[in-house]
């Protein structure tokens, strides 16, 4: 006979949005088990995804500003490169990460079941572990499963050499030649950390520009420098095959305007986007419903179809992203304990932590332009910043986009160094409602890179001494 329990609030998943609900239900005085398959807590982010690539990312970031103070007089010889040694500093921050979310679970006693949940109905679970099936029982569940690597047909998903941003960031090995399939995020930094360890590699866009949806002006001097790191870049263009061949390498046929092109790889990164986990969740047992992608519909207090079950994170769709997903967690969590509470923001941040990163958030140009929305714009571009010039950065930009009856912040885009810690000054100005003269009166310290969000406004303003700018 299976083990039985019961809960107060059972979360499925536990990453950053799972645990993130998981901990404030404890904290808000409901008993609370915690579900994940996995060995460790921390879900994609920290175990497979946002930790560990940016602790590459670091790596890769330090080799090219060691490689550029050779132009300031600095010269040092090549890197050696110790795969063994980037692992074992990859897992340390990873498990150090696991180690302090489990301590914290423990301190809030909330129960951690290992294994995988299927629903059996709208109160009830199964787990499979690996000890046998344990039936779980809830008044309210949150369900935090989280989405996996999509595939592309054509490509042999179970081959060693054919990565997705999990297997990739396993660094087995640097391949020769490396063909990343797709120009988002994932992509690109991954693609970045590969091409910094030795590779040459290559990227292959279906859409004409690279991160598809943000503006081009911001992905300009990124694309730039990508140009110089990268075999090639190839945009509209379409891999339709991969197959391996006599010598264990892949044959990839590519399509594009021009034709069809064989090229030969030792290893394809397929990066084409995620989908929810939904199908591994049995679903269909419960009354909650789901869209035709696999998302599961919820209203503003994260509630689904069925009032005692709610959903957060990747499972409840776009943007796909980490701090979404644990602002998403603490409503479901708090209303589910009956706290009130809405996922109601003005914006929601996106970062590309590539060198140089990216980040914009609220209204972009792209989206004002299609969807016909008023706005103007005051840009500071980094080549008048005397912190972006000594650190390299002049190709960077600070643009924040304005309403033009009211001056309040309607969007900001920002590239270059640190542009991801930036953007979160933006963030709260959209929030706040701050306006221009809120901003340009706001006092920043100079010199420094944050000071181009507050000449941004000056920009608009028309009080800018930095630039010169002819008066309207």
């Amino acid at each position: 006979m299976a083990e039985t329990k019961h809960a107060e609030i059972v979360v499925i998943g536990a990453g950053p949005g799972g645990y993130a609900a998981a901990f404030r239900a404890a904290d808000l005085g409901k008993q609370v088990i915690l579900i994940d398959k996995d060995p460790t807590l921390g879900g994609v982010c920290l175990n497979r995804g946002c930790i560990p690539s940016k602790a590459l990312l670091h790596i890769s970031k330090v080799m090219e500003e060691a490689s550029h103070l050779s132009k300031m007089g600095i010269t040092y010889g090549e890197p050696q490169i110790d795969l063994d040694a980037i692992r074992a500093h990859k897992d340390k921050i990873v498990l150090q990460l696991n180690e302090g979310i489990a301590q914290m679970a423990k301190a809030r006693k909330v129960e951690w079941v290992k294994g995988a949940a299927t629903f059996t109905s709208n109160t009830e679970l199964s787990v499979k572990t690996d000890v046998g099936d344990i039936a779980i029982s809830f008044n309210k569940c949150i369900v935090a499963a989280g989405s996996v690597s999509a595939t592309i047909p054509g490509v042999p998903a179970d081959h060693p050499s054919v990565l997705t941003s999990r297997t990739a960031l396993d660094l087995v090995d640097i391949p020769k030649r490396l063909l990343v399939v797709g120009g988002g995020i994932i992509g690109l930094e991954l693609g970045q950390v590969y091409a910094a360890l030795g590779s040459k590699v290559s990227v292959v866009e279906l859409l004409p520009h690279l991160l598809p949806g943000t503006d081009s002006d911001l992905v300009k001097p990124l694309q730039r420098k990508l140009k110089k790191q990268f075999e090639s870049i190839r945009l509209s263009s379409k891999v339709t095959t991969v197959a391996v061949n006599e010598k264990g390498t892949l044959d990839v046929t590519i399509e594009n305007e021009r034709g069809t092109k064989k090229e030969i790889f030792n290893k394809v990164l397929v990066s084409v986007g995620r989908k929810p986990n939904t199908s591994l969740l049995n679903m269909e047992a419960t009354g909650v419903e789901v869209n035709e992608y696999g998302f599961i519909n919820v209203d503003v207090y994260q509630r689904t179809s069925e009032k005692n079950i709610f959903a957060i994170g990747d499972i409840v769709g776009n943007p796909m992203l980490a701090h979404k997903a644990t602002h998403e967690g603490k409503v479901a969590a708090e209303v589910a304990s009956g706290y009130p509470a809405a996922f109601d923001v003005r914006a929601i941040p996106s970062v590309v932590y590539t060198d140089p990163e990216v980040a914009w958030a609220g209204l972009t140009e792209t989206e004002a332009k299609e969807n016909g929305i008023a706005y103007e714009k005051g840009e500071f571009p980094w080549a008048a910043s005397g912190k972006a010039i000594a650190m390299n950065a002049n190709q960077g930009k600070t643009k924040i986009l304005f309403d033009p009856k009211n001056k309040k912040v309607l969007g900001v885009g920002i590239v270059g160094p640190g542009a991801g810690d930036m953007i979160s000054e933006g963030m709260l100005a959209i929030e706040m409602g701050a306006d221009a003269e809120d901003i340009s009166l706001t006092v920043h310290p100079h010199p420094t890179l944050g000071e181009t969000f507050g000449m941004a406004a000056e920009v608009f303003e028309g009080t800018i001494t930095d630039l010169y700018v002819p008066q309207k």
